[in-house]
């Protein structure tokens, strides 16, 4: 039985959507001056929302990449919100967005220390070259998701695609490190 319960804190979920038509960027700009669109820099505009606090990139397909978000929900409120306020600008906007999950970004605290070099040699599919980086980097194929461990006892979990996979990989290895003896409680 683990001593500790992990504290996962999801910090960005990253969502692509498509409105399924053609955007024009320069009349967006127009309508909302705040939005950032630098067209020789970058192809795609930034329209930022203070609450729930992301950054909504939109470019001319019709496809937008929403970041910031904390949650799957808090993702899809955004593009929602994006899509409403383009709609109430002016901007013809047939159909209601698509929201696909594309990555989530979690940080852990376990709650007690790693012990890195044996976790290296212990864990399938997992490289640590600390010379390089100080984190163990451990590819889990179920669910599909890549968690960095350090031996302050805090990870990192990338690419999962739903919430529950963020915690079914951390509990999945957190039970894993405890069963291998590979933590260390003060």
């Amino acid at each position: 039985m683990p001593q500790t319960k992990p504290i996962i804190s999801i910090e960005n979920v990253v969502a692509s959507a498509t409105v399924d038509q053609k955007m024009d960027l320069n009349d967006i700009t127009k309508k909302f001056p705040d939005v950032e669109y630098h067209p020789d820099q970058f192809p795609g505009l930034v329209f930022r929302l203070k609450s729930p606090k992301t950054a909504t990139l939109i470019f001319t397909s019709g496809k937008m990449v929403c970041t910031g978000a904390k949650s799957e929900q808090m993702s899809k409120n955004a593009v929602k919100t994006v899509v409403e306020k383009l709609r109430k600008g002016k901007i013809k906007v047939k159909k209601n967005a698509v929201v696909t999950i594309q990555n989530i970004v979690a940080s852990i605290n376990l709650g007690g220390r790693i012990h890195l070099e044996q976790a290296a040699r212990t864990l399938p599919r997992s490289m640590y070259e600390p010379e390089q980086f100080p984190g163990l980097i451990h590819r889990m194929l179920d669910p599909k998701t890549v968690i960095l461990l350090f031996s302050s006892g805090k990870l990192v979990c990338t690419g999962a695609k739903k919430e529950e996979d963020v915690y079914r990989s951390v509990n999945n290895l957190h039970a894993l490190l405890e069963e291998k003896k590979l933590m260390v409680y003060e």
